[in-house]
């Protein structure tokens, strides 16, 4: 990204106060339904990703991870982020090296990201088409068990600038 935008960036805000706690409490709900666990450290994982105002590196993870600023141990932050993955809780998007908390629902989906490549704003939307590749892969015998698209340009506010 080349931050050379003059607006504040549109990335999404992060939850905070009794927003957060109702997600955290949802996902926990979700997990216990599910028979899986949402240990303290996916907890707080999750807390983080909820609560950031846009995709964030493992890494800043790590470093944000104990509540003293204690940085955590990174397979403890890599494992807890594989169990969001998995759970439809978090999604990774790629080309940044980064993950975000899923904004779309309860359950696994394909996901698409609209990415500024000025500004830096992300956002999840639902890709389109997305169940006809899935049902063309099972035509051609395959399983599709993960679906992300990415899409990179220019959000308005900087298309305007």
């Amino acid at each position: 990204m080349d931050h050379r935008c003059e607006h504040d960036a549109a990335a999404s805000v992060g939850l905070k106060g009794s927003a957060l706690a109702q997600a955290l409490d949802q996902a926990g709900s979700r997990c216990d339904s599910d028979g899986q666990r949402l240990t303290a450290p996916r907890r707080r994982v999750l807390e983080l990703l909820l609560g950031a105002e846009g995709p964030v590196k493992a890494y800043d993870l790590i470093a944000a991870f104990g509540v003293d600023g204690e940085a955590a141990k990174p397979p403890t932050v890599y494992r807890a982020l594989e169990f969001l993955e998995r759970q439809g809780f978090a999604h990774r998007i790629e080309s940044l090296n980064a993950y975000v908390a899923c904004r779309l629902g309860a359950d696994t989906h394909a996901a698409a990201f609209l990415i500024c490549d000025c500004c830096g704003a992300t956002r999840e939307i639902e890709p389109a088409g997305a169940d006809v590749l899935v049902a063309s892969a099972g035509r051609d015998g395959f399983v599709v068990t993960n679906l992300t698209v990415e899409a990179h340009g220019l959000c308005a506010a900087c298309r305007a600038s």
